[in-house]
């Protein structure tokens, strides 16, 4: 009765064929391979736009290449105060970049708002050289509250960065639930609306471990893939055997699996939702647009709920909190158990 997390998942059986199929024989190595030759045909398809692409083996690594290929040591990375690569990737981006800034700021539901954005931009620098300078905007989708920036809020970023000649990084972890919720086109939720480079996330949807840099248009600064493509090398994300990451990232987008996967984890994360909402006790901490529902329960009900075997993760600062994640493995079994214990054994709400 697993609800900690989506990378606790196991690996969808389409993914483990594609990889066993990916096994035949000898193979190109560092990325020169059939598989990964023909990434960028695919996502172009699946995109509806021209696609660069390069595969790596984790979304840290995805995430902190693309913001240091954009930033410099003296830069600053916008994100907001929630976002992953401020609080979970371990100075990773700080890293990759030899020292850029994360500026959080803060916004509901995890997610920024044009103004506020503006004007920390605007602000950023009013010192000069004695300020890190603004190098690039990122945000999350799905984000850290479990929310989903539609198009048109994206949009609205987008204009605000590329007014002030920054790019729009999105980082896709939970990007396949988000676009499942939102019934968007891929396109819709990225380029059309002004994201300029994706972090395609697979690992927590299915995949044994897969990731994806997207850089959307047909004419890309040969400048910005350079520097991927060498930090990718530099950081030790350019796999030798790079075909079984590339066979999996294939397998997703084959007859719209990583959709199928996300909508899956999605209703079961919807159907647990509507459960909470319906109980005397418990309640939402905010929207569930994707596959992560936070519920807010007494610390002893949550702790009940741990002792009869459901896990799950209790949020950071907040006692009576609870992140509760679906994935495509998610049972109706599993939820039905979890709302039987909530409905059975709780009957006091949130402090």
């Amino acid at each position: 009765m697993k609800f900690k997390s989506d990378n606790e998942a196991p690996a969808h059986p389409r993914i483990l064929q594609a990889v066993v199929e990916a096994n035949a024989g000898h193979a190109a190595a560092y990325a020169e391979d059939r598989w990964s030759r023909r990434l960028d045909e695919a996502f172009s398809a699946c995109f509806e736009t021209r696609c660069r692409v390069f595969p790596l083996a984790t979304g840290t690594a995805a995430n902190s290449v693309t913001l240091a290929a954009f930033s410099p040591p003296w830069g600053a990375v916008m994100c907001h105060r929630s976002a992953h690569i401020h609080n979970d990737e371990g100075g990773a981006p700080e890293f990759y970049t030899h020292g850029a800034k994360l500026l959080p700021l803060d916004g509901e539901n995890g997610k920024l708002s044009p103004g506020p954005l503006a004007a920390a931009i605007d602000g950023a620098g009013v010192h000069g050289v004695h300020n890190v300078r603004p190098a690039v905007v990122s945000i999350t989708q799905a984000t850290e509250c479990g929310t989903a920036y539609r198009p048109d809020e994206i949009a609205a970023l987008a204009e605000v960065v590329h007014a002030r000649d920054l790019p729009l990084h999105m980082d896709g972890a939970r990007f396949a639930n988000a676009v499942a919720h939102l019934a968007v086109s891929p396109a819709e939720a990225t380029w059309r609306s002004g994201v300029d480079v994706l972090s395609f996330g697979a690992t927590k949807n299915g995949a044994l471990t897969a990731e994806a840099i997207v850089v959307f248009g047909d004419d890309p600064d040969p400048a910005v893939l350079e520097a991927m493509a060498r930090m990718r090398k530099r950081g030790g994300h350019l796999l030798s055997k790079m075909r079984y990451v590339s066979a999996q990232l294939l397998a997703m987008l084959d007859d719209e699996l990583w959709l199928d996967l996300a909508r899956s984890a999605n209703r079961q994360a919807a159907r647990l939702a509507a459960a909470i909402e319906a109980h005397p006790a418990a309640r939402l901490a905010w929207p569930v647009e994707a596959n992560e529902v936070f519920m807010q329960l007494t610390p002893e009900a949550l702790a009940g709920l741990h002792g009869q075997g459901f896990e799950f993760h209790i949020w950071p600062g907040h006692d009576d909190l609870a992140r509760l994640v679906c994935s495509f493995a998610t049972t109706d079994e599993e939820v039905d158990r979890l709302i039987e214990a909530l409905n059975a054994n709780v009957t006091n709400g949130p402090g």
